[in-house]
């Protein structure tokens, strides 16, 4: 089942090529998953500890089970988003992610009424579980999802436009959420982003989102011959089954999912990172600010050259920022600016690549599904960074060990995308 396109008002209709609509879109929905995204949670860590009365590395735990159990529902979602399309499921992950911020604004409760203890932890793990499977899962798949179906020549420039916004939002985030739990505290701080969630996602979602534009009656990029769309479905359409047995596929998830290890355990333990080389909160959460104008420009810049180059190339980039974030952590008192220049390199790579990438490669039929297992990867790679930081700390009192050993993740990756075909290319030959 699926939404008719034609309602409430039909993309031929307006005056322009509907795409530039998804795009932004795309973007809103990307932005309002930041609640759910470890950018979003590290600045309740601190207050959940404190309410909770959780140790960092339980509630850390907690973090992992919850995210890996969301995680292995993604291949799941994808499958929900190819059979019932961009909206419904959208609408779904929304309503879904409201929820969870209203349990987790008194999770604590929650867990004293259970019975405190050991059902603190399970309370915890129930919020984390939804809260990552709606936001960082659901939301983020579709939004991204959607705009790689209505693109295919300007997939890369429409990506890089989404990105100006998306980057800045995602990096500016801290700041902006640990003003607004100054303001209302945490709970509230959460409560009122539900309401937000609510109103404005899903009417965003209800309004404006469209699975593809042939459904509409409109082709890629806005062309209008038939020989442009003709093209466009001569794409081979991989399966799930097909697509994970190519290089190329896990070339580009185990980027994107040493990507999200790494940020989610520097963004979930920044704060306290920070107090090991006697930075201050609002001097180490500052360094966001400046990595969203880097990650803004190289994402765009990524985005647009994605359109003319091979997506090797731009995963190599990332892997090379990814690898100079992580030794500048490990010095971040001498080496804050290069921390900021690395992070926003990867960081701004990360939506182009995770965008143009698998469509490019896969087709568009059973994009959800791979994206869907894509995500799981990601996802759990970030469950897996906040605990590892954690044990870092615990074990040597420092997060160097954690940072250092970290390194291997992008010599990987580069070592695994060199000379990487496009398997539309192989499957052609």
């Amino acid at each position: 089942m699926r939404l008719s396109p034609d309602v409430p008002f039909s993309p031929r209709r307006v005056p322009f090529f509907y795409g530039w609509v998804i795009v932004a879109a795309s973007t809103i929905g990307v932005i309002m998953s930041v609640p759910g995204q470890t950018v979003g949670v590290s600045v309740f860590t601190d207050d959940l500890i404190e309410a909770t009365g959780l140790t960092r590395l339980s509630l850390s735990t907690a973090y992992l089970v919850g995210t890996l159990m969301s995680a292995f529902l993604l291949p799941l979602g994808g499958k929900v988003f190819d059979r019932f399309g961009a909206r419904l499921t959208a609408m779904g992950a929304t309503l879904l992610l409201a929820s969870t911020l209203f349990y987790l604004s008194a999770v604590d409760r929650v867990g004293a009424a259970l019975g405190g203890g050991s059902m603190m932890f399970v309370a915890i793990v129930g919020g984390f579980v939804c809260l990552r499977f709606s936001g960082q899962g659901m939301l983020t798949m579709v939004s991204r999802g959607m705009l790689g179906k209505w693109f295919n020549t300007r997939r890369g420039l429409a990506t890089g436009v989404s990105g100006l916004f998306v980057s800045f939002g995602f990096a500016s985030a801290p700041l902006v959420f640990s003003a607004w739990i100054t303001r209302a505290g945490f709970r509230g701080a959460w409560r009122e982003m539900a309401i937000a969630a609510l109103v404005i996602m899903g009417t965003v979602a209800f309004l404006l989102f469209r699975d593809n534009p042939e459904l509409c009656g409109l082709v890629m990029d806005g062309q209008e011959k038939k020989r442009d769309a003709g093209a466009a479905q001569e794409a081979i359409e991989f399966t799930r089954s097909r697509a994970v047995r190519t290089r190329a596929f896990w070339a580009g998830t185990l980027a994107l999912a040493f990507q999200g290890l790494v940020i989610t355990g520097v963004t979930f333990h920044i704060v306290d990172i920070g107090a090991h080389v006697q930075m201050d909160k609002a001097e180490v959460v500052a360094i966001f600010l400046p990595t969203a104008v880097v990650s803004t420009v190289v994402g765009l810049v990524a985005g647009v050259v994605m359109d003319r180059v091979r997506v090797h190339y731009v995963i190599i980039v990332m892997m090379i920022g990814q690898a100079m974030a992580l030794y500048a952590i490990a010095n971040l008192a001498s080496l804050y600016w290069l921390a900021v220049v690395g992070m926003g390199i990867s960081g701004g790579c990360f939506s182009p690549i995770s965008t143009v990438a698998f469509p490019r490669w896969f087709g568009r039929e059973h994009l959800g599904a791979i994206m869907g297992f894509m995500m799981m990867w990601i996802v759990a790679g970030s469950a897996l960074g906040p605990s590892l930081f954690a044990a870092s700390e615990r074990a040597f009192g420092s997060y160097e060990a954690a940072l250092y050993c970290s390194l291997v993740f992008p010599a990987i990756v580069i070592v695994l995308s060199q000379a990487l075909q496009n398997p539309q290319d192989a499957a052609a030959s």
